[in-house]
């Protein structure tokens, strides 16, 4: 495994993907809306950007940057996000575009004492490709 302390060369962008896989569970679409389906107590956060989330996202999905996932998950953090700094002892579900910017912030989070927190594998693409439901906005 590639150590990200002491790296014999620069750190890339995958390099902190597969440390953040190494630590995290990932569940699959299928998974993640039997879940759904069956009202199970979780709380879904997307972690892209926001115009990502206009374009289609899961519904009931919170948005959360992954840039600002720290500091919406820090009780001690004037402008947390309450759902989420509130959910340690919840489930919590994680995707993005892909599962690599939410594997890094599913890491993080239970780095910051959460419990209980799952990854999307294979993000919102893989949810789309499987023909999972999906919530578009309004574009004007």
């Amino acid at each position: 495994m590639y150590n990200l302390f002491k790296p014999e060369q620069p750190a890339s962008l995958m390099d902190f993907v597969r440390a953040a896989k190494s630590c995290i569970t990932e569940i699959t679409p299928d998974q993640l809306k039997a879940k759904l389906d069956a009202g199970e107590d979780l709380l879904l956060v997307d972690v892209r950007e926001p115009s990502e989330f206009e374009h289609g996202h899961i519904g009931g999905a919170h948005l959360v940057p992954r840039g600002i996932i720290e500091a919406a998950a820090d009780t001690g953090y004037p402008k947390h996000y309450p759902p989420l700094s509130g959910a340690r002892g919840q489930q919590v579900i994680l995707y993005c575009a892909t599962s690599g910017r939410s594997a890094m912030a599913a890491a993080v989070l239970q780095m910051m004492g959460f419990k209980n927190v799952l990854n999307l594998a294979g993000g919102y693409a893989r949810w789309e490709a499987e023909g999972k439901p999906q919530v578009r906005e309004a574009e004007y």
